[in-house]
């Protein structure tokens, strides 16, 4: 089995559950008492995304890259970033990286596209809702990836920035993502919601959504599995 390398702190909440998803994943999949071998470099997601603020991507790639090396210095044989954010510059870390990298945005998208779904709202930080790193992801997999408009993406940023980010789960977010879906239903024409930062997780964990939820955490942990084994 491949040792995973992960780039955690982007959140520290998503880290915790990708963590505890992968080990238990590979655990319940081996016909032994068994626990995957995993190397983790933890960054500070503030600083991630004041690089973001800032469009200094040559800070952030340098930021990463480092966090990369460190990961492959360990062992790691594959690696993986817990936060959909720092995508934005996932070319640039794959020219850089001395090891294999496995994009949450790619097989988020390839997902989607093979459940049947053509039209996906893209929920995450406002960078993740504004560039277009994984719209082209979708847009690649044959799908359109909506996105709220600019008030929407700055109140989706905030309940991520300042709740999410920090464990915290409000039943106001959860009522105001509830109503956000069901306008784009009915506006948009969207037939299922992509969770494109790592913290919805916590949100939707409690939720009743009246489309599907593509959990960009569940399917990026899966591909990691896939890819561990082989």
């Amino acid at each position: 089995m491949k040792k995973l390398g992960l780039i955690g702190g982007i959140g520290p909440e998503s880290t915790l559950l990708y963590y505890k998803k992968l080990v238990y994943a590979i655990h319940d999949k081996a016909d032994k008492d068994f626990f995957p071998p995993l190397v983790m470099e933890s960054l500070d997601v503030y600083r991630v995304l004041a690089y973001c603020k800032a469009k200094d991507y040559t800070g952030l790639t340098e930021y990463v890259s480092k966090g990369i090396a460190d990961l492959a210095a360990a062992g790691a044989q594959v690696a993986a970033l817990t936060g959909n954010t720092p995508h934005i510059v996932f070319n640039e870390l794959v020219n850089r990286s001395p090891i294999p990298l496995v994009s949450s945005v790619v097989v988020t998208a390839r997902a989607v596209a093979q459940g049947g779904f053509h039209r996906p709202l893209l929920l995450g930080t406002l960078f993740t809702m504004r560039e277009d790193f994984f719209k082209k992801a979708c847009r690649e997999a044959g799908i359109e990836a909506v996105v709220p408009d600019s008030d929407e993406q700055l109140r989706v940023h905030e309940f991520i920035e300042r709740e999410l980010e920090v464990g915290i789960v409000t039943e106001t977010a959860q009522n105001y993502f509830s109503e956000l879906i069901e306008k784009m239903i009915d506006t948009r024409k969207i037939d299922t919601v992509i969770l494109g930062c790592t913290e919805l997780s916590l949100l939707f964990e409690t939720m009743v959504s009246p489309v599907p939820v593509a959990d960009v955490t569940d399917i990026h942990v899966d591909a990691l599995v896939k890819e561990m084994e082989e």
